[in-house]
């Protein structure tokens, strides 16, 4: 015998399973972006992790095929010479292993650009511009000490983009060559244009800091 259902019975049964509301539906969009961006941040603290353990030989391979870029633009001059006597004197006070590990040399680009760059290859980028504004012998072992702060915090290789240095940690991984190459390439361009942040810059003026005092006895 059929049983008839009291009327009413199936809009109470929709309401025990109403429609997802628009607070739910938020909060899965919530959730899935919050996904999104800690799957960024763990990416990017393991890639920061990584250029550590990049050996000193890879840099100099990176080097091989970025150092020329700039050094088209370079001018050999009085200018460059004394960058480079300063910087001797600065690298003379460096640790132990980062002397052995490392040959520093100043590239001076004649160009208006205001900047310093610290870039694979053990190269410290002094352009023109730059150079007019210091004031001092001291601001300017500042600028240079500075640099070699960003290479003791191998921030050079963090200034790359993030897919740029996955690609460079699968070329180290399988010693593919032509795939440093690619990176080189490609990073050029973020090596000119992409900034540190404060925490980094603020790193290499502790690091120049020190360099001043060791070199000098003081700092200002």
């Amino acid at each position: 015998m059929p049983i008839e259902l009291p009327p009413g019975t199936a809009s109470y049964r929709n309401d025990r399973n109403p429609e997802p509301k628009k607070r739910q539906i938020l909060l899965v969009v919530g959730l899935i972006i919050a996904v999104v961006f800690f799957a960024f941040w763990l990416f990017g603290a393991l890639v920061n992790g990584l250029v550590w353990l990049i050996p000193p030989s890879v840099e100099r391979q990176l080097g091989t095929f970025t150092v020329p870029v700039f050094e088209q633009m370079a001018e050999p001059s009085a200018a460059q010479d004394s960058l480079n006597q300063l910087l001797d004197r600065l690298e003379v006070n460096l640790p132990p292993e980062q002397q052995q590990q490392h040959d520093y040399q100043v590239l001076y680009i004649p160009d208006a650009t205001v900047n310093a760059i610290a870039i694979p290859g053990d190269r410290v980028i002094i352009y023109k511009g730059l150079l007019t504004q210091t004031e001092s012998e001291n601001e300017l072992m500042m600028v240079l000490g500075h640099e070699l702060g960003h290479f003791a915090n191998r921030d050079h290789l963090r200034r790359l983009s993030r897919g740029l240095l996955l690609q460079l940690m699968i070329a180290v991984f399988f010693g593919d060559t032509g795939g440093l190459q690619d990176v080189a390439i490609s990073g050029v361009t973020s090596l000119s244009n992409a900034q540190f942040s404060q925490g980094q810059e603020l790193q290499a003026d502790e690091f120049g800091l020190n360099l001043l005092q060791q070199t000098y006895g003081h700092v200002a």
